[in-house]
C-alpha cells in the first residue's frame, strides 16, 4: 500500500459515518503508513532468513487478528 492508497481509505465510525476531521485522518493515515513500512521490513527480513512467504503472511494476519480493543466495554467479539 502506497501513501497515496492509504489517503484514499475511507475511515468510518462504528455506525458507518465517515471520519471527516482532517487531523484524525492525518493521524490514521500516518499510523497506517508506519505499520505498512514496519511490516514490509519484517517481511523482507523473514524471507531473507529463509522463511516461507505464505507462513509469514499467516503469522502477520494472526498478529492483526489478536489486537485487542481496550475501549470495548462489551467484551471480546464472538
Amino acid at each position: 500500500m502506497t501513501k497515496q492508497q492509504s489517503k484514499q481509505i475511507e475511515w468510518t465510525e462504528p455506525d458507518g459515518t465517515l471520519i471527516s476531521c482532517e487531523e484524525k485522518l492525518k493521524v490514521l493515515n500516518e499510523n497506517l503508513d508506519e505499520i505498512q513500512q514496519f511490516c514490509q521490513d519484517a517481511f523482507e527480513d523473514a524471507v531473507l532468513m529463509g522463511c516461507d512467504e505464505t507462513r509469514v503472511r499467516e503469522i502477520f494476519e494472526s498478529v492483526v487478528s489478536s489486537v485487542k480493543n481496550p475501549y470495548n466495554k462489551k467484551g471480546p467479539k464472538q
